[in-house]
C-alpha cells in the first residue's frame, strides 16, 4: 500500500491510498479541487473514490467538484445534508450514503465505517481493507478517542493534533480560551489519547503509523514522532 499525502493539517485534508500501484481511493477533499488535479498530475479518471468523514470544510471543501470530475464520493448522511448536497439534487451515482458499522466495497477495497468523535452531525472514521493484497488500513482523523480495538492492521493514519502539556501552557497565557480549551478537548485526539490507542492495539503487522492532522500552534511533529515511536516500536512518520 502506497499512502500519499495531498494535505494535512486544519487548512485542508486530503490524501489519496493505492495498493500494487492500482485502485487509487481518495481520502477527503478538504482543498480547492485545482490543487488535488495539480496533486494527481492533473487526471482523476482513474480514482475509484473518495471517503468523506465530516463536513467541515477542511475535509469536504471539493465534494461537489470531485463529483463534477466523475469521482463517486462516500459520507453519512448527516454530512451529505448538512452540506447541502442532497437538497441540489446530485446524481444518487457520484453520491453514495454510508452508515456506521455497515460494510460497502469499492473496487478492490471493502470499507467499515465506524463513528468518529467529533463536534459535526454524524462523523465517520474508516476501516479500509484491499481484498488482494490483504492490507488493512485504519483511518481516523478528528475525533477525540476511538471506541473500538482492532487486529492485523498493516497502515495507521491517526489524527495526533496537539499535547495537553502544550494545551496547558496554551490556556495558562491567555491565547487558548475555555470554550476553545473545551471544542479542542471533545473534537480531536491528543498525543496521550493517540499513545493510549495504539498501545491497545495489536500492532504485530504494522507496517507504518502515518500521523495526521497536527495543530499548527499546539502540536510538535517531532516530538510527537519520537514519542510515538517509543511507545509503539513501529516506523512513524509525519503527514
Amino acid at each position: 500500500m502506497e499512502i500519499k499525502t495531498i494535505a494535512s493539517g486544519s487548512s485542508g485534508n486530503c490524501y489519496r491510498i493505492t495498493a500494487n500501484n492500482n485502485s487509487p481511493l481518495l481520502l477527503e477533499c478538504g482543498i480547492p479541487i485545482k490543487e488535488i488535479v495539480k496533486a494527481l498530475k492533473f487526471s482523476l479518471s482513474s480514482t475509484l473514490g473518495c471517503l468523506i468523514t465530516h463536513e467541515h470544510k477542511d475535509h469536504a471543501k471539493a465534494i461537489l467538484e470531485v463529483m463534477d470530475w466523475g469521482v463517486d464520493c462516500y459520507c453519512s448522511l448527516g454530512t451529505a445534508e448538512t452540506l447541502g448536497i442532497v437538497d441540489k439534487g446530485i446524481s444518487v451515482g457520484r453520491l453514495h450514503i454510508i452508515k456506521a458499522l455497515q460494510k460497502f466495497d469499492i473496487g478492490d477495497w471493502t470499507v467499515l465505517p465506524f463513528e468518529a468523535l467529533h463536534d459535526a452531525a454524524e462523523p465517520l472514521s474508516f476501516l479500509i481493507f484491499n481484498r488482494v493484497t490483504r492490507e488493512k488500513l485504519l483511518f481516523a482523523t478528528d475525533t477525540y478517542y476511538i471506541p473500538y480495538r482492532f487486529r492485523g492492521l498493516t497502515h495507521i493514519m491517526i489524527e495526533c493534533n496537539y499535547a495537553m502539556d502544550v494545551l496547558n501552557e496554551m490556556i495558562d497565557r491567555g491565547v487558548v480560551d475555555s470554550k476553545r480549551k473545551n471544542r479542542i478537548l471533545k473534537s480531536h485526539m491528543n498525543l496521550e489519547n493517540c499513545m493510549r490507542f495504539l498501545r491497545s492495539n495489536d500492532l504485530s503487522n504494522v507496517d507504518e503509523i502515518i500521523l495526521i492532522h497536527l495543530s499548527k500552534n499546539n502540536g510538535d511533529g517531532e516530538r510527537f514522532k519520537r514519542e510515538v515511536i517509543a511507545a509503539t516500536g513501529c516506523p512513524v512518520s509525519l503527514a
